[in-house]
């Protein structure tokens, strides 16, 4: 933060990338890249293994994978596929084979598009508890996960806590871990519907527009959290600045123009004009993701 100006980010890559020299080490994070330049899938894994680097970096201890398809918001079944297969290959990864029940949830308001990714997700899931329950897990496709799933809706609709909610699923349930999925917040619009990412730290609910709920993560249900996340907003004061520092050199003036930017632009968010179609889009291919990485 500089004067009134604050960047919000949910995004651990754009964390990193805030520090100003792009080789600079800092110590007890590690970076690694992997690039599919054929079918355009580019994969930034930041792995923040102590406290140090947590302060660094503003986040919790973890494991961090964004996943960026700059073609992700159009529509081509194809490319969709390659990237749902790609996000059922990492969940697999952090879930592990010894987990055989997830409890899913969308987190979101699905009456305001950019804030209804998590329950869009939530609808186009196969869901087993269900079966496994009436016709016991026999039933179901060999090595095959037993999912439930739940939309808890936001504060001002239930006027209950989100983790309250899941910790009383969690409780009644008994799952081996949770994956949340949630909309986040971006500091540059070129990721906007076009990254997801994945991380073993569970999630804030509403951080990303500074609307702080209460952590849901493994400390506090005492299973494993996944979180999955895409931007579909981004700060207005951000795209303020990015346009006016174009136009300033000096590095006086930069400051200056930082503290003038108005601290009531932060508590304003942009989406894409095509967020309807983009959300449904995108959603159906995390849900697809989803799917593969549980049968």
């Amino acid at each position: 933060m500089l004067g009134n100006f604050h960047v919000r980010t949910d995004l651990a890559l754009e964390a990193r990338e805030s520090f100003e020299d792009d080789d600079v080490e800092i110590r007890g994070v590690r970076v690694s890249e992997e690039k599919d330049e054929e079918r355009e899938i580019y994969v930034t894994t930041v792995k923040i293994e102590t406290e140090n680097g947590a302060r660094a970096m503003g986040k919790p201890v973890g494991t961090y994978i964004t996943l960026e398809a700059p073609n992700m918001s159009f529509e081509e079944e194809g490319y969709h596929r390659e990237i749902s297969e790609k996000l059922a290959g990492y969940l697999r990864d952090l879930l592990g084979k010894e987990r055989e029940s997830v409890l899913v949830v969308g987190l979101g308001n699905r009456e305001v598009t950019p804030d209804a990714l998590g329950p869009d997700v939530v609808q186009n899931l196969r869901i087993t508890r269900h079966l496994a329950k009436e016709y016991g897990s026999g039933f179901l496709e060999k090595e095959s996960r037993i999912i439930s799933a739940i939309v808890p809706g936001v504060m001002a609709q239930t006027g209950m806590e989100t983790l309250e909610i899941i910790k009383g699923v969690v409780s009644e349930t008994n799952p081996d871990a949770v994956v949340v999925i949630d909309a986040l917040a971006a500091r540059s619009t070129r990721r906007l519907n076009r990254t997801i990412q994945i991380t073993d730290t569970g999630i804030n609910p509403g951080s990303g527009v500074g609307n702080h709920r209460s952590g849901i993560n493994e400390a506090v249900l005492g299973i494993p959290v996944i979180a999955i996340g895409v931007p579909t907003v981004v700060d207005a004061a951000t795209i303020v600045y990015d346009t006016l520092d174009q136009l300033v050199e000096q590095q006086e003036s930069q400051q200056a123009l930082r503290e003038q930017i108005s601290p009531h632009l932060n508590t304003m968010f942009v989406t894409p004009k095509d967020i309807d179609e983009t959300v449904k889009r995108v959603s159906y291919t995390i849900s697809e993701g989803l799917n593969l990485a549980f049968s």
